[in-house]
C-alpha cells in the first residue's frame, strides 16, 4: 500500500511512523508513506502558505497554489486511481469499513489541513473525499492521517503477529469487541471467567459473541440497529441482558 500525506509538519508525521505496527510495516515493505510540505512549493522568501480569510475573521485559511503543487507531486509518485481526501471536521466519519475498503484502492493521498481550514476551491477541484475522525475540532490534520494510516496498516496482510487479530478486532462484523484476560486468574478479588480457562473452545467462542454483543448495546446501541441480529444473537444478548440485572439488580430501560 503506497499512502502520501500533503502536511505542514511532515516530521511529526515521520516520527510517529517509525513506532508499532505501522513501523513493522514499513520495515517489511507492506506500507509506503510519503510527505510533501506544501512550503516546499512556496514561491515567496517567507515560504507563505496561508492567507487572511475573505469576509473577515479569526484565523488563517491556506491557499490553493502550494496545496495544489504539493498534492500533484504526491499524485506523481502514486500510482493511477488512487483517492484524494481530505481531513476535516466536516468530512465524513472514518469507520472500519472504509479502511476495508481503502486497503484495496491502488493508493491513497492524505490532506492534513491546518489553521481556520483550506481554500474551498481547492477542495472542489482536487479532492475525492472529506474524512473525519470524529466529531470534534483538532489543530490539524496530522493526527487524523495518522489514525487512518494505522487503521489501514493493520489490514494489510503480514502487518499484525496473527492473521487473526484483524478479523476479531472491535467492528470487524459490526460489534465493539469482548472483554481479554491474562494472568493471574485472581486479581484483587476479581476471577477470570471460568469459560475462558475450559479449554471448550465453541463455549468461549460464544461467550465473547454474547459479550460483543452486549457491550455493544450497552455503549454503541446504534450499531446494532444498522448491523441487525441473527434469532441466535438475539437470544445471546437477552441472556446477557438477563445476568446483568441479577448482577446489577436493575435493568437499565435507556438500553433496552
Amino acid at each position: 500500500m503506497h499512502i502520501a500525506v500533503v502536511s505542514l509538519f511532515p516530521v511529526m508525521l515521520r516520527e510517529a511512523l517509525m513506532h508499532g505496527v505501522l513501523g513493522r510495516a514499513i520495515e517489511r515493505g507492506l506500507l509506503t508513506v510519503d510527505c510533501h510540505d506544501p512550503r516546499d512549493h512556496a514561491t515567496d522568501v517567507h515560504r507563505t502558505v496561508d492567507d487572511r480569510p475573505y469576509g473577515g475573521g479569526p484565523g488563517m485559511v491556506l491557499k490553493v497554489e502550494p496545496l495544489r503543487a504539493a498534492l500533484h507531486e504526491a499524485m506523481g509518485r502514486l500510482p493511477a486511481g488512487s483517492r484524494r481526501v481530505y481531513l476535516g471536521a466536516d468530512g465524513r466519519r472514518f469507520e472500519q469499513s472504509m479502511a476495508r475498503e481503502a486497503r484495496e484502492w491502488p493508493g491513497l493521498i492524505l490532506v492534513a489541513g491546518r489553521y481556520e481550514g483550506v481554500d474551498e476551491r481547492f477542495i472542489e477541484a482536487e479532492i475525492d473525499e472529506q474524512w473525519s475522525i470524529g466529531d470534534y475540532v483538532l489543530s490539524g490534520g496530522e493526527l487524523p492521517a495518522l489514525v487512518v494510516i494505522d487503521a489501514i496498516a493493520r489490514l494489510l496482510p503480514g502487518a499484525l503477529g496473527s492473521a487473526e487479530s484483524a478479523v476479531q478486532e472491535s467492528f470487524s462484523d459490526g460489534l465493539v469487541d469482548w472483554p481479554h484476560y491474562t494472568r493471574p486468574p485472581m486479581l484483587d478479588g476479581r476471577a477470570v471467567p471460568g469459560v475462558l480457562a475450559s479449554g471448550d473452545h465453541a463455549a468461549i467462542q460464544r461467550w465473547r459473541l454474547q459479550q460483543a454483543l452486549g457491550r455493544t448495546w450497552l455503549r454503541r446501541p446504534e450499531l446494532l440497529e444498522r448491523r441487525g441480529m441473527s434469532n441466535e444473537e438475539r437470544r445471546l444478548l437477552e441472556e446477557f441482558k438477563i445476568e446483568r440485572a441479577q448482577r446489577t439488580g436493575r435493568i437499565d430501560d435507556s438500553h433496552r
